[in-house]
């Protein structure tokens, strides 16, 4: 299959290492030739490390990568699958479902990896509303099980059922789930992590200690506000706010820490500073 991922960061970058290594043909595209040469970078060095740990073979490695196409522009893209793996932005991703809509072919499918916008939303753009769906993947892509298949309102059974099977042939578990805000993962992960968030913020324990609970308490592999960090609390508020006014319900609030943070850059591990701090990052 020839697919389409828009977006080569680490979900995007992901995503087309898992299909590349599949067999897929797989044309990675982003805004730019340096974002793109940094994504096709990013995967060259986690399959190094597979390589060094022995978990495949120099020549496997070269035969995943040959599989990876940087493309600057997706124009008159001849694909049976586009992935849109963008920043968690609903005016971006309208932007791109149209411009896919509009330069794919018309039986091609066009999945959203967003963790949290309306896939009704999405395909109303389209002229093809039967053909959209949401594909959301768990970071980090090639390790992680799980990919939850959202289906809009004007999804097709043959839509969700092409999906599925590709996941299965990735080796994920899909799992059906309808088009409510933040489906189900992050509707049950994000107010977890917002309420550690208030219990900082409420002065009731340490960043250390909070995690710390979580993680002896209830063998959570990695505490909260750790998770935090590493998801980018800029995306972590952006699946708030989708909440809090999708559901319309005070519990989903943003923490006006979470808030704070974001306001002035210090959005986890990519930035260098979250509720932790990373050096050379």
């Amino acid at each position: 299959m020839r697919v389409a991922v828009i977006g080569a960061g680490q979900m995007g970058g992901g995503i087309a290492q898992v299909l590349a290594a599949k067999g897929h043909e797989v044309l990675l595209n982003d805004v730019d030739a340096a974002r793109i040469r940094r994504g096709v970078d990013g995967i060259a060095k986690r399959l190094e490390r597979d390589v060094e740990k022995g978990r495949m073979s120099a020549s496997q490695r070269g035969e995943i990568l040959e599989h990876i196409d940087g493309r600057e522009s997706l124009a008159n893209a001849d694909v049976q699958l586009a992935i849109e793996a963008a920043t968690e932005r609903l005016d971006l991703k309208l932007d791109l479902f149209r411009f896919l809509d509009a330069n794919t072919p018309p039986e091609a499918i066009l999945a959203s990896n967003t963790s949290s916008i309306s896939i009704t939303v999405l395909g109303a753009v389209t002229s093809r509303p039967a053909n959209v769906i949401g594909m959301h993947f768990m970071n980090p892509v090639p390790v992680m099980k799980l990919v939850e298949v959202i289906r809009g309102a004007a999804t097709s059974d043959a839509t969700f059922a092409s999906v599925r099977d590709l996941a299965i042939a990735l080796e994920k578990t899909p799992v059906e789930v309808r088009d409510f805000p933040g489906f189900v993962a992050n509707r049950v992960l994000l107010p977890m992590i917002n309420e550690a968030i208030y219990a900082l913020y409420e002065g009731v324990a340490s960043v250390e200690a909070i995690d710390t609970v979580m993680k002896l308490g209830m063998n959570h592999p990695m505490g909260p506000l750790t998770l935090a960090d590493f998801i980018g609390l800029d995306t972590c508020l952006a699946i708030m706010n989708v909440l809090h006014e999708g559901l319309g319900d005070s519990k989903y609030r943003p923490c006006p820490l979470l808030k704070q943070y974001v306001a002035a850059g210090w959005l986890g591990k990519k930035s260098g500073r979250g509720f932790y701090e990373y050096a050379g990052a």
